[in-house]
């Protein structure tokens, strides 16, 4: 069983930047592919980045590629988004999301674990 708590959103200007960060429980934190999705109102919930266990590299929804930023510290059991040069189009609910996947998942319906998600709101 793992338990995931998103903390890092907030309201940001269009330009600026945020780090959202989903601490983990569980000791087997370092086997769990990583993700990262987000819901807007009336919206279904999408992918934006992910990363497998070793964490060497991070994959990322093209919205987001080179804006956004997904790694791990699997000695903190914590994962982080790094997201810079928002845009009103960023703002929503970001929920970070975990699974014994054996490769990048892109869907939600591949995750077991979720968090109750933070809320990003980006203005003009």
């Amino acid at each position: 069983q793992v338990q995931l708590v998103e903390s890092g959103g907030g309201l940001v200007q269009a330009g600026g930047s945020l780090r959202l960060s989903c601490a983990a429980s569980g000791r087997t934190f370092s086997s769990y592919v990583m993700g990262w999705f987000r819901q807007a109102p009336g919206k279904e919930r999408e992918f934006v980045a992910a990363i497998i266990w070793s964490g060497s590299s991070g994959y990322y929804a093209d919205s987001v590629k080179g804006r956004f930023t997904i790694s791990r510290d699997d000695a903190k059991n914590t994962v982080y988004l790094q997201m810079n040069s928002l845009q009103p189009e960023d703002t929503a609910v970001y929920f970070c999301a975990a699974d014994t996947l054996r490769r990048i998942g892109v869907h939600a319906y591949e995750y077991k674990y979720w968090g109750q998600g933070t809320q990003v709101t980006v203005s003009s």
